[in-house]
């Protein structure tokens, strides 16, 4: 069982137009050690939701004005699931029924025991809890699947779905999104004159120049081998060009070293930039046209960056005969 020391990071919320109810289930509630905060009615309730934020809600049924089935639809519709259980003089089985098939987690009925009572919302509390432990581990789950291991940046299997919800926020707030492809000039290289290990080892350096250099807004991914990509938002091609000559700079004034292996390395950039408002653009037609402004920074003599406003759905075609990736 739980004790008060424990009970004291949880927070319920109890709803009630009755003033004795209201009183009887708040005493015994911070008896147990809970933060407990009361509302009277149902909208007064949802108001309290939105600014404490409590882990377990209980909540009468018969209310004036916003009842609680209502209110509890309310609850439903948010995003962080909270948990609820109501405290009703509404007994027959059909009320019952009802309050939980509209949501409820548990129903208690007036009048109740106390202790029942207290021993139901420890209950709650505690399917909250492996449903937050759940949560957790779904998140980790997600990220271990989205991150690249070697690098730390995202891999391509989540980064489309990610650019195409900047590209509609981009399009919704008049803004414009731009795509960034890198590569790694001759790497081919570092593996020829030392060995994988100090391969993998330069492509996590460079994985961490990335994220060290773009900002919390914007997101970058490992697009395979040693090419990389940036996706910056909310900035202008002026923006876009400095922080492209920033990276290309940062990655050839670093001297890799590791162990016995060392190499200097140039990079390669291209970048797209467009406003979803102002011409249609999706997620893999982006990625595409700064691909093609990176082989362009190719056929140039590496070591550069080229870019493109998308203003039209023309795109540049490269000679990839004079390309040595």
């Amino acid at each position: 069982m739980t004790t008060r020391e424990e009970n004291k990071d949880r927070k319920i919320l109890v709803v009630d137009d009755d003033p004795e109810s209201l009183k009887l289930v708040k005493k015994a509630l911070e008896y147990e050690g809970y933060q407990v905060e009361t509302a009277d009615s149902g909208s007064a309730a949802i108001d309290a939701l939105k600014s404490w934020r409590p882990h377990l809600v209980l909540l009468d049924v018969s209310m004036p004005g916003l009842n609680g089935i209502d209110t509890l639809k309310l609850l439903r519709e948010r995003d962080e699931y909270v948990s609820c259980l109501f405290v009703s003089g509404k007994s027959n089985t059909e009320d019952v029924i009802r309050g939980l098939d509209t949501g409820a987690d548990d129903y208690v009925k007036k009048p109740f025991d106390v202790l029942e009572l207290l021993a139901r919302v420890r209950s709650q509390l505690r399917i909250k809890d492996l449903n937050d432990h759940l949560q957790k581990a779904n998140a980790k789950l997600k990220e271990l699947v989205d991150i690249d291991d070697l690098t730390g940046l995202f891999n391509m299997r989540s980064l489309y779905k990610k650019l195409d919800f900047e590209l509609e926020r981009a399009q919704r707030y008049g803004r414009q999104v731009c795509v960034l492809m890198m590569d790694m000039d001759h790497f081919k290289r570092v593996n020829d004159e030392n060995d994988h290990l100090f391969g993998s080892f330069v492509l996590a350096e460079v994985g961490k120049i990335i994220r060290d250099n773009i900002r919390k807004v914007d997101f970058a991914a490992r697009y395979g081998g040693d090419e990389f990509l940036v996706v910056l938002t909310e900035i202008e091609i002026e923006g876009a060009k400095a922080f492209a000559e920033r990276l290309r700079a940062k990655i050839e004034a670093t001297h890799f070293e590791n162990d016995s292996h060392s190499i200097d390395l140039t990079s390669s950039i291209g970048f797209a930039i467009a406003a979803p408002s102002e011409v249609r653009v999706d997620a893999r037609s982006l990625v595409r046209q700064a691909d093609q402004q990176l082989y362009r920074a190719k056929e140039n003599g590496r070591n550069r960056v080229e870019s493109l406003q998308v203003c039209s759905d023309e795109e540049y075609t490269p000679n990839p005969e004079l390309l040595r990736r």
